[in-house]
């Protein structure tokens, strides 16, 4: 990867589980997304509509108004119905411990997770933080209360 492309610096810890597998990395020079290895000491089987946590074997140091957000791996969704439950998974800037991927299995077959599978994408972004103050009144949009379908389908 090009030092250039790089925004942020994280510190990364390598739990004794992992070892010997390789740290999150971009698949790709503009992908947005680093992928997730399982750090399974032995096969995971996901029944359908199974979950399971799937350790990844690191634990993180973001910076503070950073998340990492835990997405779903659109292969394992396309070819097998594997995906993330929660997803995204928000992982906290002041979160340390072992990041964890919740994966279910939507699909009609059992599935394996093996070691060193790619199981997730983890996305960098910035958040901000919010302070809500109560009002008796919201300003008038366009859009208004509708929602849920409310401004239509195209095609």
């Amino acid at each position: 990867m090009n030092a250039a492309a790089v925004d942020l610096a994280i510190a990364v810890k390598r739990l004794p589980h992992a070892a010997d597998l390789p740290l999150p990395a971009y698949a790709t020079e503009q992908a947005a997304g680093m992928d997730l290895l399982a750090a399974v000491t032995a096969d995971v089987v996901l029944a359908p509509m199974g979950r399971a946590i799937v350790p990844t074997g690191i634990a993180i140091a973001l910076p503070p108004g950073w998340e990492a957000q835990i997405r779903p791996r659109s292969g394992l969704a396309a070819k097998n119905g594997v995906t993330v439950a929660n997803a995204p998974g928000t992982i906290d800037a002041d979160y340390r411990g072992e990041v964890g991927v919740i994966l279910i299995n939507l699909g009609p077959d059992p599935f394996t997770i093996t070691r060193g599978m790619r199981v997730a994408q983890m996305v960098l972004g910035r958040c901000g933080r919010a302070v809500f103050h109560e009002v008796d009144a919201l300003p008038d949009s366009a859009r208004g209360a509708g929602g849920f379908g409310s401004t239509g389908l195209k095609g």
